[in-house]
């Protein structure tokens, strides 16, 4: 029997529209992970593949992150028939006599993390894993959560962690100095930006992390916690929700955008946690349609290991795209969007009937320097750009300017090969014909409506000011560019599935290049630029794009003198290969580049993601 990796997929068939569905599909996505417990259940080991902390940690992770959901299905009278685990698994991680013993936290450290489920948890079901516990367990536990507390957690939203333990050691009667819990809950007040954003932290990026970190632990402890913390996060929470509907396309597909999206269908997690809180942010049926259209997105996606085990990865496993903190146990964060197990099949998120939002056509938002738009069946991410130089491929995840929730975006398997380069909603230079530089942070970057500007440098000595203008299904980006010396350039659009076989469809001529697939449409054109470009149909080195694994990506290139050179590009990727006998034939108007400028001049404000922190009005 041929082995089909969709099939493996443990969402696989799952209609994922009742509470019971939602159950069975927690279910088995864990039911895999049962023989990788160690003997004495405190950790589960999956592959060899490493992170940055040491096995232990990672260990502890594989065994905590499947908590998220399973505390929640527990909570809401879930049958679940392996709690013994984790109480045992909970006692022997404790106890510094055990062979499994987790290891001690001796400064910030991974296991921070992994005790915010822990955690969460044992607040949530303590009859479940504290309860079954004997004195001296108990002892340990209350011991092991309150040496780790001591020490600082980052600077982000690892400071709901420790308040997470806190609001676990509160409930389990121990003593404890509550003056942390405080501290971290009013540092955790400098993240916020306004309009219901946040930062994840003294950082210049605003990404997924505000969605199903942020606002998710806050949801949380809205619901465990009644105090002026709690209602200032739900307010917040239904302001987020006006602009955070527009980051899903109808079929549930989201937008990837930055780190961590290994964590996969934890996107929905910000849904769930309206739920969790009983917060009707939008109508109970929309935010019902929101999170159940999300997981059923994933279903035909192969994401598991043929054991049925959550890969690293994002459409499919890919350790190319993965951040050095991801382990093997790391993408069981995608638990978070089981929060909704946790409320009574009465409750109106589960009674009420599903709807989509109303579809928006486009929506300028400030805060994480975007404009989304339309196109088709897809939602588009145009971007100003943001920085992230910290994280692998953190340009490609942060700076490129367009992604989307269909086409993804991709990363580049070989910095010193410009020839080969995806290049996908980016434009790259080159001095040598070898190596290439891309946007990867701006001096500028605003927003003056639909439109967005920036201002960035991909050589010291070489600037470049960007326009991006919405005109659905297409985008136009215009670029003015001066430069010493004579550069290499390629700029590219949206990267599509490419088929076995080759039957595909590639075509490049003189300013325009276009692709099409069993499914998909996807061009770029050169609306009169002051130099000549060529189009290339670019085949992208496998595994570089996060949705599928082999991408054709349709490209402009060309040489660029000395001096000021003005590129003007017109992009297109829809669900429709006719496409090219019918939209792609009706180019954009090409928009003014002194309207542009003086828009900016006249409208434009700062995107949020680009000021300093605590700079912020």
């Amino acid at each position: 029997m041929t082995y089909d990796p969709a099939s493996a997929n443990p969402l696989a068939g799952n209609p994922l529209e009742t509470r019971e569905d939602m159950g069975r599909a927690l279910l088995d996505l864990f039911d895999p992970l049962l023989p990788y417990f160690s003997k004495g259940n405190a950790r589960v080991r999956l592959d060899g593949a490493g992170a940055h902390f040491d096995r232990a940690a990672a260990d502890l992770e594989g065994f905590a992150r499947p908590l998220w959901g399973l505390a929640p299905l527990g909570a809401g009278n879930g049958r679940f028939e392996h709690w013994e685990r984790f109480a045992e698994g909970l006692a022997n991680g404790a106890d510094p006599q055990h062979p499994e013993y987790w290891g001690t936290v001796n400064g910030r450290d991974q296991r921070m993390v992994e005790l915010a489920a822990l955690g969460f948890a044992l607040a949530l079901v303590p009859e479940k894993i504290w309860e079954p516990l004997d004195g001296h367990s108990r002892n340990n536990v209350i011991a092991y959560l309150k040496h780790a507390r001591q020490f600082d957690y980052a600077d982000n939203n690892w400071k709901f962690f420790r308040i997470f333990v806190d609001i676990a050691l509160d409930r389990l009667g121990a003593d404890f100095d509550r003056s942390l819990t405080r501290q971290y809950l009013e540092e955790l007040e400098g993240f916020y930006i306004g309009d219901g954003w946040y930062r994840d932290g003294n950082v210049r990026r605003i990404d997924h992390y505000i969605p199903f970190a942020m606002h998710f632990y806050g949801l949380i402890y809205s619901k465990l916690v009644d105090d002026d913390y709690a209602k200032r996060y739900r307010e917040r929470a239904v302001l987020f929700a006006k602009d955070f509907k527009n980051w899903f396309a109808a079929d549930g597909a989201t937008i990837p955008f930055g780190r961590s999206l290994t964590y996969r269908f934890a996107c929905a997690g910000f849904w769930s946690a309206l739920a969790f809180a009983d917060l009707e942010a939008l109508p109970w049926g929309e935010v019902k349609h929101l999170c159940l259209q999300h997981l059923r997105w994933w279903r035909d996606k192969p994401m598991t290991n043929r054991d049925g085990i959550l890969t690293i990865g994002f459409g499919y496993p890919n350790l190319l795209m993965s951040e050095s903190y991801n382990s093997a146990g790391s993408p069981y964060w995608a638990f978070k969007a089981f929060l909704p197990l946790a409320i009574p099949a009465d409750h109106p998120f589960w009674t009420s009937k599903e709807t989509a939002p109303e579809a928006v056509a486009v929506s300028p938002q400030r805060h994480p320097g975007m404009v989304m738009i339309r196109a088709g069946g897809d939602v588009v991410a145009l971007s100003s750009g943001q920085e992230n130089l910290q994280m692998r491929f953190g340009t490609e995840k942060y700076a490129k300017f367009a992604y989307s929730a269909r086409y993804g975006f991709s990363v580049e398997a070989d910095e010193r090969n410009f020839a080969g380069g995806a290049f996908d909603s980016a434009l790259a230079f080159s001095d040598d014909g070898l190596h290439y530089r891309v946007r990867e942070t701006n001096a500028e970057a605003k927003i003056a409506g639909n439109v967005l500007y920036s201002k960035w440098s991909p050589f010291k000595d070489v600037s470049v000011e960007t326009w991006l203008v919405p005109a659905a299904p297409w985008h136009i980006r215009v670029h003015r560019i001066n430069t010493p010396r004579a550069l290499q350039t390629s700029e590219g659009g949206f990267a599509i599935a490419k088929r076995d076989f080759d039957l595909d469809t590639l075509s490049a001529e003189a300013g325009t290049a276009h692709v099409i697939g069993e499914s998909d449409f996807s061009g770029i054109a050169d609306l009169g630029s002051t130099v000549t470009r060529t189009g290339l149909a670019q085949k992208a080195l496998p595994n570089t794009n996060l949705i599928v694994a082999k991408t054709l990506v349709p490209q402009l290139r060309g040489e660029i003198p000395a001096g000021e050179t003005v590129l003007i590009t017109a992009v297109l990727a829809v669900n429709d290969p006719q496409a090219v006998s019918g939209v792609w034939v009706k180019r954009p108007v090409v928009p003014d580049i002194g309207a542009l400028e003086q828009q900016v001049k006249e409208r434009g404000v700062t995107v949020s993601a680009i000021v300093a922190p605590g700079q912020m009005p």
